[in-house]
């Protein structure tokens, strides 16, 4: 549903795609407030790129009516198909009786917990779609017939890698500072300040390098991915390359996916040698330890089985981030909330699968022994 102003203030309401209950009425707020600006005259409808309705769209209409009659505002319904003219004028035969709609809004915990089943199910099932278009277009590019362009995946590494080193860079070492202040506190009860070295190391190389940085770019760069996509819906880009016959998930997401995949193991190795100095930092001046006893204890901790642990799992928080982002962007919505509503859901989700992940990547390595 888009709103737009004819050159004689006419509010035309256009209509397209499918309209079905099971898949959830636009709001009238659109409507409502073009209204309230008072500048329309009438409201007419556009229903030439309607596909397949069902009550849905009675209903819809229904509310627009209402809202019309309460502005005074003349409703043109010649735009609409006959069928819905003709169910509109069956629906208004009979007045409403008064008060058949008190409580009407209320819904028990059954109906709640129902419907929250169905937003589940439909969610896991469009996740699920997305998944494999994205791997067909994995396919594709292993084939070399994915159409993206290498300028734009140079942007996305720039954006992804480069300018994230910043704020990494701060997280990272105020990290790697209060696990080593956390553990000289306990540590030094037993004369054991030495082993604050070991800690920062192990800690920072197996869990906090990476999934601080996970984080990170989660809140920066997934929730970028899904206001850029989003704004393309909106502004109907995405359906333009659609009709072009360019894959929107060729051009759009893999450059995406590559560049924060390629940019996340590069970036978990940085926060961890910051980290690990952050401690340094704080082993130093609060320890008594020298720079170089705690450089010596440091890497006589780690092993090459735990820095591969921890890039290999960054490789996987990458992956998840971006496609979180850019399946949040591409089921946008076509109102400008709606980008808002796509970012914050891609910094939810990202962050949640990175836990999830991450707490099944440990319950497998410690059955492996790793």
């Amino acid at each position: 549903m888009s709103v737009v102003r004819g050159s004689d203030e006419t509010l035309v309401i256009r209509l397209a795609g499918t309209w079905a209950l099971a898949t959830g009425l636009p709001s009238p707020d659109p409507v409502q407030r073009e209204l309230a600006s008072g500048r329309a005259r009438a409201v007419a409808f556009d229903t030439r790129d309607l596909r397949t309705w069902d009550s849905a769209v009675v209903t819809f209409l229904a509310r627009v009516t209402e809202v019309c009659r309460e502005r005074g505002v003349p409703l043109d319904r010649a735009g609409l198909p006959q069928g819905l003219q003709r169910l509109l004028r069956l629906a208004e035969a009979v007045p409403e009786r008064p008060g058949i709609r008190r409580g009407a809004d209320r819904k028990g915990w059954l109906e709640r917990l129902g419907a929250s089943a169905i937003a589940w199910a439909q969610g896991a099932r469009q996740a699920l779609t997305f998944l494999g278009e994205v791997t067909l277009a994995a396919a594709r590019l292993g084939r070399g017939k994915a159409r993206l362009r290498a300028q734009d995946l140079a942007l996305f590494i720039q954006s992804c890698g480069v300018d994230a080193l910043p704020i990494v860079t701060l997280i990272s070492v105020l990290v790697g500072m209060i696990l080593a202040f956390v553990g000289a506190v306990q540590l030094l009860r037993f004369g054991a300040q030495i082993y604050v070295a070991d800690l920062v190391a192990i800690a920072m190389v197996r869990e906090m390098g990476c999934i601080m940085t996970a984080i990170i770019m989660a809140g920066r760069t997934g929730s970028g991915f899904a206001a850029q996509l989003g704004t393309m819906k909106v502004t109907q880009e995405i359906d333009a390359f659609t009709t072009l016959g360019i894959p929107a998930m060729d051009f759009l997401v893999l450059p995406r996916l590559i560049s924060l995949g390629l940019m996340m193991p590069l970036l978990t190795v940085y926060a961890d040698v910051l980290g690990i100095l952050g401690g340094g930092v704080v082993s130093v001046g609060m320890l008594g330890l020298t720079p170089l006893q705690y450089g010596r204890e440091a890497a006589q901790a780690l092993t090459l089985v735990s820095c591969a642990t921890g890039v290999g799992k960054s490789v996987v928080f990458g992956a998840l981030i971006a496609i979180a982002g850019c399946q949040r962007g591409m089921e946008c919505g076509q109102s400008s909330s709606a980008v808002g509503d796509a970012a914050t859901s891609a910094v939810v989700t990202s962050i949640v699968l990175v836990v999830v992940a991450d707490g099944l990547f440990a319950v497998v390595f410690n059955i492996l022994g790793i």
